[in-house]
């Protein structure tokens, strides 16, 4: 907190910490009550696919208009329409009725999810511009909420499934909350037509001209690939196959989550001894080894164990690598806009390919494509390093 000077900026901070908290359990819940849906709708693989994919699309169109509306009605207003969208879907999905209103509800989260974090990364990065540390640590707090309502979710169904209504009503409750504290958040309310220093931008286009801005958005969207197919199917994937039992696979998300918070946690003890370039390069390297391990798994200690080696490697791949860039995003309005916008398209293809392929020829192989995604991932990552290295570890 000593970085921070004003009682607003320190505000800030923590209202932002703990809305993306809240986010972590609202967005991530769809992949942990995906199975539940299934069951009760009767849904096959390729429409699950579909509306987990809504969800990603949803993320897209706000991660986009959230950074753009503000310049017409200012960030409060913005951030607080489109959060409202996580109560509003849960009340949705509780309803029930069509398929049409069960791909609207998931749609309605990502819209949620994607302003929230074009929110949540905009305003830590301006609160502390390309400090790895304080980003890492907003993405912990995203964690907590991610591995919290899976265990939730278990001790609630153990021992009657049909529970799993419950949990969304949970979920209402704090979608109003989330939008409460946003509420709450000392932000300007103004609309945002000029720079927070008052200094006169540069072009607002002028980062299609830098080769960090491609190299960080493709290693994003292959992470979001690796990410929202991981999660969006790990616990459908473990069941159908019959790998581990209902409650357990349900824990797994947990176990995910706990390790990427530690990750998180550990990237952001890390950062002022240990040059991030370094960090993401191992990070790459650990998703590829432990992905292949859990894949090639069949008993329930190395499933486990790739697992916790999966979540803690790939845990601080995404605020790390938007660190790199925090001058350019400082520079130029619209480069997070595009950044967010380009590699969302990773999270919504990813779990599309997944549930074709699981359609036509099982689970098994629809999971198994990630593994080309890890290995791409990796090699942009490589790339990244070696451009970091010849610029002296400087970005603009």
């Amino acid at each position: 907190m000593g970085y921070l000077k004003t009682a607003d900026e320190k505000k800030q901070l923590c209202f932002v910490y703990l809305t993306f908290m809240l986010n972590g359990m609202l967005a991530l819940s769809i992949g942990s009550l995906l199975p539940f849906i299934r069951e009760s709708q009767g849904l096959n693989y390729a429409f699950a696919g579909m509306i987990v994919s809504l969800h990603s699309v949803g993320n897209l169109v706000s991660g986009f208009a959230a950074g753009a509306l503000p310049v017409l009605i200012g960030r409060k207003k913005s951030i607080l329409l489109f959060n409202a969208c996580f109560a509003l879907s849960y009340i949705l999905i509780i309803a029930g009725g069509s398929h049409v209103t069960l791909a609207l509800a998931f749609f309605m989260t990502g819209l949620a999810r994607g302003a929230s974090s074009n929110f949540g990364n905009y305003t830590i990065n301006n609160l502390a511009p390309g400090r790895a540390g304080f980003l890492n640590v907003l993405h912990a707090m995203f964690s907590v909420g991610a591995f919290l309502f899976p265990i939730f979710l278990t001790v609630l169904t153990r021992s009657h499934a049909e529970n799993w209504i419950y949990a969304c009503y949970f979920l209402v409750f704090a979608g109003i909350l989330s939008w409460i504290l946003y509420f709450l958040t000392p932000v300007e309310s103004g609309k945002e037509v000029k720079k927070k220093n008052g200094r006169k931008e540069d072009n607002a286009f002028g980062f299609f001209r830098e080769p960090l801005f491609y190299l960080c958005t493709l290693t994003m969207f292959f992470y979001l690939c690796a990410e929202q197919g991981v999660i969006g199917w790990m616990i459908t994937y473990f069941v159908d196959t019959g790998l581990l039992s209902d409650s357990l696979s349900q824990l797994m998300a947990s176990v995910l989550w706990i390790m990427m918070l530690a990750g998180r946690l550990t990237a952001a003890g890390l950062s002022g001894r240990v040059k991030k370039e370094k960090m993401l390069l191992a990070m790459g390297v650990g998703i590829v080894l432990f992905f292949f391990g859990l894949l090639i798994s069949r008993s329930t200690a190395p499933i486990i164990l790739g697992i916790m080696g999966f979540g803690y490697s790939m845990a601080a791949i995404y605020p790390t690598t938007v660190s790199f860039c925090g001058g350019m995003i400082q520079k130029y309005s619209m480069t997070w806009s595009f950044m967010l916008t380009t590699a969302s398209f990773g999270s919504i293809l990813m779990p599309m390919i997944i549930g074709r392929i699981a359609e036509r020829a099982g689970i098994v192989y629809g999971m198994s494509s990630v593994v080309v995604v890890v290995v791409l991932d990796l090699a942009l990552i490589i790339a990244l390093y070696v451009y970091m290295k010849k610029a002296g570890g400087q970005a603009e």
